[in-house]
């Protein structure tokens, strides 16, 4: 269980390239050849986690947990386990908001601008590590959590166009206002498939 101990704003928080170039370094705790962990120690955030590979699936999620290298939470475990089920070598967890809260109704009320700048950066070089890149778009109904969550989201969108990125969702989307299907409770041979981001875009109202 992790529970916020403050506001993200009132941390010395590290600059997503600062991050990347700590993470890239040899670690006690875990191989750096197998694993992309950035920032490479257990804090109040968390940009990255995922595996290394050629083509890797890219998962976006709400908000990081208590996952690390080598003890990855349930949630983490049906990713790995859809994202070899459907061919790709490795997984990038990615999460909307940085803030590490394993109950989403701790999330800070207030976006903290810094974090998401540096969390929108670490998400461009997620991109940028295939030529075309895969996002899964599984945030589920918690993206109704914070107002904020959806001016992330809509950033990401973006930067996906930049990167000519393809969406893809797994299992059912929510029946009122389509929003995709979370990993967790996911059947190991689920198989994803496209995604219609803009329709989604265009048929979503966040109250």
């Amino acid at each position: 269980m992790h529970i916020p101990q403050t506001e993200t704003a009132l941390l010395k928080v590290l600059s997503f390239e600062d991050a990347l170039e700590l993470s890239l370094l040899p670690n006690e705790n875990y191989s750096v050849d197998r694993w992309l962990y950035v920032p490479n120690f257990y804090a109040e955030y968390r940009y990255i986690l995922g595996t290394r590979g050629k083509k890797p699936l890219i998962c976006i999620g709400i908000n990081p947990s208590t996952a690390v290298p080598d003890a990855l939470d349930p949630t983490l475990k049906s990713v790995e386990r859809i994202a070899l089920q459907n061919g790709f070598d490795s997984f990038i967890m990615f999460n909307v908001y940085a803030q590490r809260a394993t109950d989403p109704n701790h999330m800070e009320k207030e976006c903290n601008s810094f974090l998401h700048k540096q969390n929108m950066k670490a998400f461009s070089y997620i991109l940028s590590l295939s030529d075309t890149p895969c996002i899964w778009a599984a945030w589920g109904t918690i993206i109704e959590k914070r107002p904020y969550l959806w001016d992330c989201v809509q950033d990401m969108i973006q930067i996906g166009k930049d990167y000519g990125a393809k969406w893809v969702c797994a299992g059912k989307c929510s029946l009122k206002k389509g929003h995709p299907h979370h990993p967790l409770y996911l059947k190991k041979e689920e198989a994803i498939r496209d995604f219609d981001i803009e329709r989604y875009i265009k048929g979503l109202k966040i109250e």
